[in-house]
C-alpha cells in the first residue's frame, strides 16, 4: 500500500475511533426510548426523569412518586453532555413541569473535571429555560460508589460547584442524593448498593425517593 494512501486509511480509523465515542452513539437507544411518542405523546406537565443508567434502572419511578405522571428517559453509560445534545428530543417535546436531571457519575469516572461537568450542566440548564422558562430543575447528586472510590473527590467538587449554580436559580433545585448512600463517618452504606458496587438496589431508590419527592412538591 502506497504511504499516503496508508496514511489516509489511519487518518479514517482514527477518525472512527473517537466518533464512536460521541453523543451519536446512543442514537439507538434514543430512537427506542421514543418510539411510541408519535403515535402516543405522554401528556404536558409531567414529572420528566432523563440521565445516565442510575435513572434508566430507577424500576420503581411511578411507585415511588404516587399521584405524579413519569416519562423515564435514562439511557445507562451515557454523561451530562449527551443529555445537552438529546435535549430537543428526549426533554423538549414533553413540556414537563419538572426535570430531574441524574448525570456526571460516568463523565468524572471518564477523567473528566468537575468544572467541564459544571459546564454541561450549566448547557442543560440554559437550553431548559431558553424552551420551557417555567419549568423546575431538579439536579440529583453525582453519587459516590465503593465501585469509584477513587473519584470521589472530583464528584464532591462537581456537586459542589452545581449546588452553588443552583442555590442562585430560583427554579432550580439540588438534591443531595449522595448524601443517602453515606454513613455519617462518610463511609459507604454498602447494604444500599448492587454486587457491581457503582449502582444502587431497590432499597437505595427508597431512600432516594424520600430526599426527592419535596423537591417535587408542587
Amino acid at each position: 500500500m502506497p504511504l499516503r494512501l496508508f496514511a489516509l486509511v489511519f487518518c479514517v480509523a482514527s477518525l472512527g475511533a473517537v466518533v464512536s465515542g460521541a453523543p451519536e452513539t446512543w442514537q439507538a437507544e434514543i430512537d427506542a426510548l421514543t418510539a411510541a411518542d408519535a403515535a402516543q405523546p405522554p401528556p404536558p406537565g409531567a414529572v420528566l426523569f432523563v440521565g445516565s443508567s442510575s435513572i434508566r434502572l430507577w424500576a420503581s419511578l411511578a411507585d415511588d412518586f404516587p399521584g405524579e405522571t413519569i416519562i423515564q428517559r435514562g439511557f445507562g453509560g451515557s454523561e451530562l453532555a449527551d443529555s445537552v445534545f438529546y435535549f430537543d428530543r428526549i426533554v423538549a417535546p414533553y413540556r414537563p413541569r419538572a426535570v430531574v436531571l441524574y448525570a456526571g457519575d460516568n463523565d468524572i469516572a471518564a477523567g473528566r473535571t468537575a468544572e467541564q461537568v459544571l459546564a454541561d450542566f450549566l448547557d442543560f440548564r440554559a437550553r431548559l429555560r431558553a424552551v420551557l422558562p417555567d419549568t423546575r430543575l431538579v439536579f440529583l447528586a453525582i453519587k459516590e460508589s465503593p465501585a469509584r472510590a477513587q473519584v470521589r473527590g472530583e464528584a464532591r467538587r462537581a456537586n459542589q460547584m452545581i449546588a452553588g449554580a443552583c442555590w442562585r436559580d430560583p427554579h432550580c433545585r439540588f438534591v443531595d442524593v449522595a448524601a443517602t448512600l453515606l454513613n455519617a463517618d462518610g463511609t459507604f452504606r454498602t447494604e444500599l448498593f448492587e454486587a457491581d458496587e457503582l449502582h444502587i438496589n431497590r432499597t437505595g431508590y427508597a431512600a432516594w425517593a424520600a430526599v426527592v419527592a419535596p423537591a417535587l412538591a408542587k
